[in-house]
């Protein structure tokens, strides 16, 4: 199963009336045309105030929603879309230190992207390429794709002691009565499924009945997978390895069992493996 959520630029850089800098990270646009975005410096983006990008775009602040999040409305010449085009730069993981190169519009994506919506790559599919995904149809297996619009809650440490209190973003998912159907019949006749990263598991366990069917539909999912967890949907999971205290690293935990996944961890720092988004990828079986 792959996610074929698309990274959009979604970061912009802007001026305050003020003449002073801003910038925003747009999360998700919601059905009137408003978008949900993440500002800095927070404290200056009040409502009423704007940003300007450029000469044909700008936003209006408005709601405080909390939790870092603003609803924003682009009031310029250029809508959203035009002004990510026009001026948006890539949204990097925190720990890339370079600023966005335009090749990274094109670097920072699965092969298969096919949807805009993410704000960071669901990156255990970076490892495929064409070849491959045509040798595995060859070989009989089936692929299924949905959509898991990515947000930034994906880099949010885990900073409670009390997990169950932790905050998770709200990201919106698609799956397909096509995509639901593959999966059912392959389980139905006992095959096994394999979720090729932590964003295609939380979709099929969000949308998965007690016998572990998929249910297609569109909806948003905060679904937070921490150990113990029974995995209805899920058999196989590829990810990457992930950054300490991470809902994705809890995630794989609960996958894969707390012992073994820390004995795996340890192995790769000992052999000096890749960590994140541009790293190596481990099967979980």
């Amino acid at each position: 199963m792959l996610n074929v959520s698309r990274v959009i630029p979604a970061r912009l850089h802007g001026r305050r009336e003020t003449g002073a800098a801003a910038e925003l990270l747009l999360v998700r646009e919601l059905p009137d045309g408003t978008w949900i975005a993440m500002g800095h410096p927070g404290g200056k983006l009040k409502p009423g105030r704007r940003v300007t990008f450029g000469p044909d775009s700008a936003v209006e602040i408005g709601e405080v929603l909390g939790g870092g999040l603003r609803r924003v409305t682009f009031v310029g010449g250029l809508d959203a879309r035009a002004s990510l085009a026009q001026y948006g730069t890539v949204p990097l993981p925190p720990y890339i230190r370079r600023p966005p190169r335009p090749e990274d519009r094109e670097r920072y994506q699965t092969v298969y992207a096919a949807h805009d919506g993410s704000v960071a790559a669901p990156t255990a599919g970076l490892h495929f390429t064409p070849e491959l995904l045509a040798r595995l149809r060859d070989s009989g297996v089936a692929i299924a794709e949905l959509d898991l619009h990515v947000g930034p809650g994906t880099f949010k440490p885990v900073d409670t002691d009390d997990l169950a209190t932790h905050p998770m973003h709200a990201e919106g998912y698609v799956v397909s009565e096509a995509a639901a159907a593959l999966i059912n019949g392959r389980r139905d006749a006992g095959g096994r499924v394999w979720a090729v990263g932590t964003t295609v598991v939380r979709t099929l366990e969000t949308c998965a009945d007690e016998h572990g069917h998929i249910r297609p539909g569109t909806g948003d999912t905060q679904l937070f997978i921490y150990p113990p967890y029974t995995f209805r949907a899920v058999d196989r999971l590829l990810t990457n390895f992930h950054l300490p205290r991470s809902t994705l690293l809890m995630l794989v935990c609960a996958f894969g069992g707390y012992e073994n996944v820390m004995r795996g961890y340890r192995e790769a720092v000992k052999e000096r493996y890749r960590f994140y988004s541009y790293g190596d990828a481990m099967a979980v079986v």
